[in-house]
């Protein structure tokens, strides 16, 4: 190979590779075209909170990256690095220079951290007095209320109506349209905040439950239920700590001390075919609001803002003994049916909402 062809080859390669680093948006030197000036923008575009890190990008109007190269201010004090977390809330003032040039000032408002509030976690047990499977997950119930006191049961019992049918329940509530949402298969089943599945064996899965009730929540609720000539008044507050996704109301009717037999294939209670007499808990007996849950407006649905909802009603005609009666009241995501949070109440009481 003669001398000149190995110039040119030596030349043709050193060309590509200078085209090939100028044309690097990454390179963070500026590029080899003039640059006349610089922008500074963050990264994303998210809400940013006290704690929150705001990472930056500096560009040249050659649409390179400089960022490295630059010094970066928030309001008026350098910074090390190209990102910055925010103590306090407020507007700051966010600017660049690179190579004698000064950027414009990028304002960035600094939201204060949404409020949070003790999570309770819903227990819908779906279940029969007819079912013998279903002392398994009343059982599960009962650990679940002895290691955490953030947890609500509501156990909807199914079966028919009829005295003479083998699924025979006094209790049973017509929850068909519920029960086609979760695609049901049998029972007993139990679904946690509506959308999750309580896994088998319960009883041996109960920091399943536990850890849902260990988070915390977008929302609070704080519930006034009065009982007065057998009509109930109740007041719900729902406190928003950031705008949620289509919530809905949703208000039970339950009742406690309902002593029917139980049918029983497991060995909980102390085994035995039937359980005579057995103590039935949190027996859904009516809805004051759509099962799906009630529309709350849009423009409630604001971070610190209270929605309220007064409820009056008769006692349901299916309730044998008012002194026994709770309240539960939970906000869904209309969107997927998951609860938000949820909270139970005796008549009388006045609760307050449990911010964290």
């Amino acid at each position: 190979m003669n001398n000149t062809h190995i110039l040119k080859s030596l030349f043709f390669a050193l060309t590509v590779m200078l085209l090939s680093c100028s044309g690097d948006s990454n390179d963070d030197s500026g590029g080899g075209s003039d640059v006349t000036s610089i922008t500074i923008s963050k990264q994303f575009n998210n809400d940013i909170y006290v704690g929150d890190a705001i990472f930056f990008d500096v560009k040249t109007n050659n649409n390179d990256f400089v960022t490295t190269s630059a010094n970066i201010t928030v309001n008026g004090v350098s910074i090390n690095g190209s990102n910055y977390t925010p103590q306090t809330a407020g507007v700051i003032d966010v600017v660049a220079t690179y190579n004698g040039l000064t950027s414009n000032t990028l304002q960035i408002s600094v939201l204060e951290l949404p409020t949070k509030f003790t999570k309770n976690v819903l227990i819908e047990d779906y279940t029969g007095t007819w079912c013998g499977w279903c002392p398994r997950v009343a059982y599960g119930v009962e650990q679940v209320e002895a290691a955490t006191d953030k947890s609500i049961t509501v156990a909807i019992h199914r079966g028919s109506p009829s005295t003479s049918s083998s699924t025979h329940d006094p209790y049973n509530f017509n929850a068909t349209a519920l029960e086609n949402i979760i695609n049901l298969e049998g029972y007993p089943t139990a679904m946690l905040d509506r959308t999750t599945v309580w896994a088998y064996p319960e009883p041996s899965n109960v920091n399943q439950v536990v850890n849902i009730a260990n988070e915390e929540a977008d929302l609070g609720l704080a519930l006034a239920p009065v009982l007065s000539n057998n009509n109930i008044s109740l007041d719900v507050n729902v406190k928003f700590g950031t705008a949620v996704a289509n919530p809905k109301l949703v208000v039970y009717v339950l009742e406690n001390d309902l002593f029917y037999d139980q049918v029983n294939y497991t060995s909980y209670y102390g085994g035995g075919d039937i359980l005579a007499n057995f103590e039935h808990d949190n027996v859904l007996r009516a809805t004051l609001t759509d099962l799906m849950g009630d529309q709350i407006p849009s423009a409630e649905v604001v971070a610190d803002n209270v929605y309220s909802k007064n409820i009056t009603v008769s006692v349901p005609g299916n309730v044998t003994n008012t002194s026994k009666m709770t309240i539960v009241a939970f906000v869904v995501n209309g969107n997927n049916n998951k609860v938000y949070n949820a909270r139970v109440a005796t008549f009388g009481e006045t609760q307050t909402i449990e911010e964290l």
